[in-house]
């Protein structure tokens, strides 16, 4: 499937993923929605690409999110890329920032697709993205409130997916692994096979564009959580501990 001539909306779009996302769509031809909190940053991608518009919003935001939707008006496609991300172990538990993470990266797509999904049916058509993680796969260590909210968005798409057989509305989850961004700057673990954010939209855009429901990037990386759900959680966790050495 080609993006070329549909208008796609990239929620999560100043940053890492979703800024080479937008970057990768404008060279394919696409008009761009572009969505975030922070204005500026939004202006100055939209600037460098054709036909791309920025609406700068919150997704915790529930009026908010209903503004954005309507000016954002009727798109082909929509793509949830909200990643936020801060390193938080059991040990070092802080609610109410594990609590933005959920709200930011799961809540704030329950609440933006409401207001998307229906308008789609409708027409009969349209597509929705959703980016997932391999952390949504299985329980990590030092991964609270971001695998879990990731999780959730993944269990997200295959409710999506069910519902909205043979509606003309298209599901899709995308599920990278490490991406080169300031908020993974903040690790101090190894990250096995590491990518840029070019290289990372280049394979969602290749997803994207062969339909498959669910994709999960790089291998092997990706394989240890794919077959890793079917492990004892111990078993994959002593897995991990030896990829990542």
């Amino acid at each position: 499937m080609s993006v070329a001539g549909q208008t796609w909306w990239i929620v999560g779009a100043s940053e890492g993923l979703g800024r080479a996302l937008a970057q990768a769509m404008a060279a394919e031809g696409a008009r761009l929605v572009l969505s975030a909190r922070n204005a500026r940053r939004l202006e100055d991608l939209a600037a460098g690409l054709r036909d791309a518009r920025a609406v700068a919003f919150d997704v915790t935001d529930p009026l908010a999110s209903a503004t954005a939707a309507a000016a954002a008006g009727p798109v082909d496609g929509v793509i949830y890329c909200v990643g936020l991300y801060t390193p938080m172990t059991a040990q070092t538990w802080n609610p109410d920032e594990a609590c933005a993470i959920a709200e930011a990266n799961f809540i704030g797509a329950l609440r933006l697709l409401g207001h998307v999904v229906p308008a789609m049916i409708v027409r009969r058509r349209g597509r929705v993205v959703l980016i997932g993680s391999l952390a949504g796969h299985r329980g990590l260590p030092g991964a609270i409130g971001y695998g879990a909210s990731k999780a959730a968005i993944m269990h997200l798409a295959e409710n999506l997916h069910a519902d909205l057989h043979g509606t003309g509305v298209a599901v899709q989850v995308v599920n990278p692994g490490f991406i080169e961004t300031r908020l993974t700057a903040r690790n101090s673990f190894a990250m096995p096979q590491i990518m840029p954010p070019a290289a990372a939209a280049a394979r969602v855009m290749r997803a994207i564009a062969g339909g498959r429901f669910s994709t999960s990037f790089p291998a092997p990386f990706a394989w240890l959580f794919l077959l890793g759900r079917w492990l004892p959680l111990g078993v994959f966790h002593a897995l991990l501990r030896r990829g990542s050495r």
